[in-house]
């Protein structure tokens, strides 16, 4: 199993950090490089002609890497709604169809095509949150139902933001091909912890940023594009490096305005931000090199040693087999208090509330001592009340 790694972080032993869903402290390494970076960009006469570009495909590998990808097929954006947005330019909603979103998933795979539905005339349909928690069979339930309009996609989150529940991705998008429809992943919590092997569940697009459980910077995410859509896929931008040859040091700067063979048409405008992209490319190779099983087989420990501690202390707990292994949201019969969140921090344990519930989310930073103090902590403010 792999060991805590919280000797890489800044995390005083005095401080229970259980956020990593909402954003990761950055590593010692990282903070390190972006000392370095900002130098850099103070005296831009050092950086050597060769270095954007470099920097670009060492970032757009370590991205790929983390869902068995290419790196071509990976484009440099700054957030998951950039991703989306740049799908739904991609993929036409037919009229008449129908697009499929989890009940009060996250705004950034939810909002684009709610706001398109009315002009191109087709339906969004919220698939609702299941009373046991098992997402996976409320999907398939909703691709399945009879009677239904035409099924064109599926924008979810592969883990529920405010829940911590699992959709089996293997499950749903072959269930999703069979009714010739698309599917596009939000993978906020899964990328670099859980199994998204692109080449196995074969999804149309996968968006993910670094800021949470990848331990990167805000402003940098990727979106990956099936090569089944690049090739007549037109970019959320326009931009020069993504077309074939429009460039300052020719003499001739539109030569070809034909657009890049591969999801690099995609990059994002201004994507040169050198500080958080090395930034993210850190935390990137960091997890890539802790590696997705031992990782989660941590996690997994962690909240399970959570689960089992917490049983009998005034709150419910999702079963295991619902959830994903490196989240634990706690319910409440009666509602949360809405000063238990700040109690918890008064004692420097930090976690976070989300839609009534108590989202506790782990990283390899925490250990045995964060889980036990986590729960001490939290029984003796059920206790208060």
């Amino acid at each position: 199993m792999l060991a805590s790694q919280r000797a890489a972080f800044d995390i005083p032993r005095d401080v229970c950090y259980l956020n990593a869903a909402s954003y990761s402290p950055l590593p010692l390494k990282t903070q390190e490089a972006a000392r370095e970076a900002v130098g850099r960009k103070g005296r831009p006469w050092t950086i050597d002609n060769d270095f954007a570009q470099a920097q670009y495909e060492r970032t757009r590998k370590a991205a790929a890497a983390l869902i068995d990808a290419a790196p071509e097929d990976v484009a440099l954006v700054s957030s998951v709604g950039y991703g989306v947005s740049t799908a739904a330019k991609i993929f036409a909603v037919p009229a008449g169809a129908r697009v499929l979103v989890l009940q009060d998933d996250h705004s950034s795979a939810v909002l684009e095509w709610m706001s398109r539905a009315g002009q191109a005339g087709f339906t969004v349909e919220t698939v609702r949150r299941p009373n046991d928690g098992d997402w996976t069979a409320s999907v398939l339930e909703a691709i399945a139902r009879p009677g239904a309009p035409p099924l064109a996609l599926a924008s979810i989150s592969s883990v529920h933001w405010s829940d911590g529940g699992a959709v089996d991705l293997a499950k749903v998008a072959p269930a999703l091909r069979a009714k010739g429809a698309a599917l596009l992943v939000d993978a906020t919590h899964s990328a670099g912890v859980l199994d998204l092997d692109v080449k196995k569940i074969d999804p149309d697009f996968v968006a993910f940023p670094t800021y949470k459980w990848l331990i990167g910077p805000y402003g940098r995410a990727f979106l990956y594009v099936a090569k089944r859509h690049q090739e007549n896929g037109v970019p959320l931008e326009q931009t020069s490096y993504g077309r074939r040859a429009v460039r300052a040091e020719q003499e001739v700067y539109f030569t070809d305005l034909a657009y890049v063979g591969d999801a690099r048409r995609f990059d994002m405008g201004e994507r040169d931000h050198f500080i958080s992209m090395e930034m993210a490319t850190i935390g990137m190779e960091m997890m890539h090199a802790w590696s997705r099983p031992t990782i989660v087989e941590r996690l997994a420990m962690l909240t399970r040693r959570l689960a089992e501690g917490l049983r009998g202390a005034g709150a419910a707990l999702p079963d295991e087999r619902v959830r994903a292994p490196h989240i634990l949201s706690l319910s409440f019969s009666g509602g949360m208090a809405r000063d238990l969140i700040a109690r918890l921090a008064a004692e420097k344990v930090y976690v976070a509330p989300r839609l009534g519930r108590l989202r506790i989310s782990p990283h390899v930073y925490n250990d045995e001592a964060d889980v036990d103090r986590f729960i001490d902590v939290f029984r003796k403010a059920m206790r208060a009340g």
